[in-house]
């Protein structure tokens, strides 16, 4: 398998963001189907099986087998590997501390940090503490500060995994939402089923054109669908089921854009059914992966 020069990008970008976020089981299975890859450069075999064999050995209980990039016949059930991921990832956050300096440390770097995926990784650790000021820091967190939605996302699905519930009203992508709490969803199967169902288009698709594309494609959506759950957009994709082609293609072309540079709009808009029926919806939904992906470039949420 060959890797186009921008998709290497990506990918090395990825790897830098699990490590970071310290996804020592995801950063595995990233460099061992980087090193089955063919046709890039010397070094780059080097550098990834160094680091592959720095993470066996230090992290030896993180196994890589059961990663995504395992071809999807052959890889465990998706709730199973869910709930093993879950399990060495809430063994790896939890600390024997839970005494007030620490809460306290990690609420802190959760509103301060400049790097976004400590952040998130804060938000991880928060999910895990046992103190009441928890909540109460996130909800007044999330009501008085300009936060990606990204980032805004992660808190919810934290205040879920804590056991809060009742509403909760933000601003996302310039609009106001009213959001239950217990009903954020924690994993991609929690969303409605067209959700899914768009990205499963988007796969069957690209799979022909590069073996690669599917896992960005899947990538990138989870990225914009957290970022729009509860607008107005995402309201009207899941109570239409006809918006599964608008959003696929519209997916299809930022993931064109994204990984290319470029994207054929009348040949995305043939293979997807686009009819002139269909064109304003389709439309909008390129116009909101379009800030999306813009806004995840410039690392910022505020309205363009």
């Amino acid at each position: 398998m060959y890797l186009f020069p921008r998709m290497l990008d990506q990918y090395q970008i990825q790897l830098t963001r699990m490590l970071e976020a310290e996804q020592y089981r995801e950063a595995k299975g990233l460099l061992n189907f980087l090193l089955q890859c063919q046709g890039e450069d010397k070094r780059h075999y080097e550098e990834w099986g160094n680091l592959l064999t720095w993470l066996e050995m230090a992290f030896p209980s993180y196994e890589a087998e059961q990663h995504g990039f395992v071809p999807m016949d052959q890889a465990s059930p998706q709730g199973e590997a869910e709930d093993n991921e879950d399990a060495l990832r809430k063994q790896a956050l939890v600390s024997d501390r839970q005494d007030d300096d620490y809460v306290a440390q990690v609420l802190y770097i959760m509103q301060n940090h400049p790097i976004a995926d400590q952040q998130i990784l804060a938000l991880e650790r928060a999910a895990h503490l046992d103190n009441p000021v928890v909540d109460e820091t996130i909800l007044s967190w999330l009501d008085g500060s300009d936060i990606h939605p990204a980032l805004q996302f992660k808190a919810l699905q934290c205040l879920r995994r804590r056991g809060h519930t009742g509403t909760i009203r933000l601003n996302r992508l310039g609009e106001q939402v009213e959001l239950e709490l217990d009903g954020t969803p924690l994993s991609m199967d929690d969303f409605p089923p067209v959700v899914t169902k768009v990205v499963e288009r988007v796969e069957s698709i690209t799979e022909v054109i590069d073996a690669t594309m599917p896992h960005f494609a899947r990538e990138l959506w989870k990225e914009c669908i957290q970022c729009f759950y509860g607008t107005s957009a995402y309201v009207r994709m899941k109570d239409d089921e006809e918006t599964i082609d608008c959003y696929a293609a519209a997916l299809h072309q930022s993931l064109e854009l994204t990984l290319y540079g470029r994207a054929d709009d009348d040949d995305i808009r043939d293979t997807y059914g686009i009819t002139d029926s269909l064109r304003f919806r389709y439309e909008q939904a390129c116009r909101t992966l379009r800030h999306v992906v813009e806004m995840q470039d410039r690392g910022e949420g505020e309205e363009p």
